[in-house]
């Protein structure tokens, strides 16, 4: 394999500072299929990549996801090296990410930040967030990754075509990270440098906004990969708020005293409620590993 047979994917919002520099380094490494997928920036980042030997879309809609989704269906070249064009990441160092690939031992690498990360690249905020995030993934997943909200990453493009990506935002990192395990495709971690973000350059992540809905992604496709965990939380809720109603209820009929009959009727309402759920996760586990088998299966005959 060789790099002509990678695309080098962009995507950019108001990146001037960085991006020309980012591009002239890819280049120089050999890699000829560099695609900067555009937001619509304000800033001269579109006249600056092309300059530099970059192919330039404009995204049609808004946010990180839709502009991956929409480029990923266009990429003829059979590997995908993802890199934001902030110029926090290292192109020398993309032939760590992409040697996996090539060897066959993996389908989708994953950049760890944490590897080798430089002072001041992530704020005390960003980086306890990041962590809780990452522990929350392994968790509900049991893949045990140590940055899956990195934006540096390469992939087989059949592999990723592979995904059901619907987020339009900065979760789309943790989704293609989840669907990827959903999805029966070998993930590797390997450790990058990460660089405080060139001078000029402004992060468009909110810690506090953004987290929450990465947070509320992995959560909400538990309920495919983990249903176990996302039914019986849900039911095990039910079920304990039914239980300590039950208890009050079952201190007056102890006493002789039959009194709150709504109580006791929605009291036994939600410990069914509660048990069913339990069940449902039960039953949606099992689905969940076929599943899995069987998309292993099916994307180890398309290999």
């Amino acid at each position: 394999m060789s790099y002509e047979d990678v695309c080098v994917l962009i995507p950019t919002l108001d990146e001037e500072e960085s991006i020309e520099s980012v591009i002239r380094e890819f280049r120089a490494m050999g890699f000829e299929n560099i695609l900067v997928v555009d937001g619509h920036s304000k800033d001269a980042t579109v006249s600056k990549a092309e300059n530099a030997g970059a192919r330039v879309v404009l995204q049609s809609g808004s946010g990180k996801g839709q502009a991956l989704k929409e480029v990923f269906e266009t990429i003829e070249q059979p590997y995908i090296l993802l890199i934001d064009g902030d110029g926090t990441y290292l192109p020398s160092e993309a032939f760590m990410l992409l040697d996996p690939l090539f060897k066959g031992r993996a389908d989708h690498v994953v950049g760890n930040r944490f590897g080798h990360l430089k002072g001041g690249a992530l704020k005390r905020l960003n980086m306890f967030g990041n962590k809780i995030i990452n522990r929350f993934f392994v968790f509900i997943y049991g893949v045990h990754l140590k940055d899956i909200l990195s934006g540096y990453r390469a992939f087989t493009t059949d592999g990723i075509r592979l995904l059901d990506l619907s987020t339009p935002g900065f979760e789309i990192e943790s989704e293609m990270t989840i669907e990827s395990v959903k999805k029966g495709l070998r993930i590797m971690e390997v450790p990058i440098t990460y660089m405080p973000r060139t001078i000029g350059t402004k992060t468009k992540l909110n810690p506090f906004r953004d987290g929450l809905k990465i947070a509320l992604t992995i959560f909400r496709m538990a309920k495919t990969e983990n249903p176990m965990f996302f039914f019986g939380l849900i039911g095990s809720i039910f079920g304990a708020i039914g239980f300590l109603i039950g208890l009050y209820v079952a201190r007056d009929w102890i006493n002789w005293r039959i009194e709150h009959i709504p109580l006791t009727i929605l009291t036994a309402i939600l410990i069914i409620v509660g048990f069913q759920l339990f069940l449902i996760g039960i039953l949606g586990d099992m689905m969940a590993s076929l599943h899995r088998e069987m998309m292993r299966e099916i994307y180890r005959r398309r290999r």
